[in-house]
């Protein structure tokens, strides 16, 4: 398995793309695997597609319960269980997101993709309308690049990174309401998040529209990836467990 370094790598590149992707490669034939994502990225992924499992599953459940179990209530603390596996996956979500603000800042090129799009510049576009054209089965061969394409990124930005602080917003907003007045929860933001929405229900409906909202966007982040794998010729998901980006062409 060879390897090319960051430099190699952007003078082999088709588009021009400076600034988008400082790797971006568009001669897949003469690159066989590139170190893409490092470990804690990869860790972060799938801890975070687990606790958004966990988060979709038990909120589903909270917001639609279900039916009364019979006995005691002692002998019974389902929803109890639920709501604990909720608040769980809340935390564990808002501190991977911390981590991961910190792991941009400290670790390569790749790992500070989901927090910037260069909007303002012609060329990241026009890299765009070529994926959308790939995507939409008009461009017969996709470009390569060694991190996010230009699509996924923004989608990334603006979809997956917009929501998700969304929800943690909301949902702790909604968690101070249990854990009331003085708790921190409370103070940073139910104090001013449920005003701004109008009322305590407003913000159950927002956050739960919000997860939908998520639900919709994994999914289609599953289909992209998959549809990589066997269309573009070039290894997406197996990328995000050993980090290496491999170009089958």
């Amino acid at each position: 398995m060879s390897t090319l370094s960051a430099q190699e790598l952007a003078q082999q590149r088709l588009a021009d793309v400076t600034g988008i992707d400082e790797n971006a490669v568009s001669n897949g034939q003469s690159v066989q695997s590139v170190y893409v994502y490092e470990a804690p990225v990869r860790i972060w992924h799938w801890i975070n597609a687990l606790a958004i499992t966990v988060l979709a599953i038990t909120g589903y459940f909270i917001g639609v319960p279900l039916p009364t179990m019979p006995g005691e209530a002692s002998d019974n603390y389902l929803m109890g269980y639920i709501r604990f596996a909720h608040f769980t996956a809340g935390y564990i979500l808002a501190v991977g997101l911390a981590g991961r603000a910190y792991w941009a800042i400290v670790g390569n090129h790749h790992a500070r993709e989901l927090f910037w799009v260069p909007m303002f510049q012609k060329a990241y576009w026009r890299e765009v309308i070529q994926v959308v054209a790939w995507y939409l089965f008009i461009a017969p061969k996709p470009n390569q690049y060694v991190g996010h394409n230009p699509l996924a990124r923004f989608a990334m930005f603006t979809l997956f990174l917009g929501i998700g602080l969304f929800m943690i917003v909301t949902g702790f907003a909604l968690y101070g309401e249990g854990t009331q007045s003085g708790s921190w929860a409370h103070t940073l933001f139910t104090t001013w998040v449920i005003p701004l929405f109008g009322q305590s229900q407003d913000v159950h409906t927002w956050h739960r529209l919000g997860m939908w909202a998520m639900i919709i966007f994994v999914i289609l982040h599953i289909y992209a990836a998959i549809r990589e794998d066997i269309m573009g010729r070039q290894s997406i998901v197996s990328t995000m467990i050993s980090g290496y980006r491999t170009f089958k062409d």
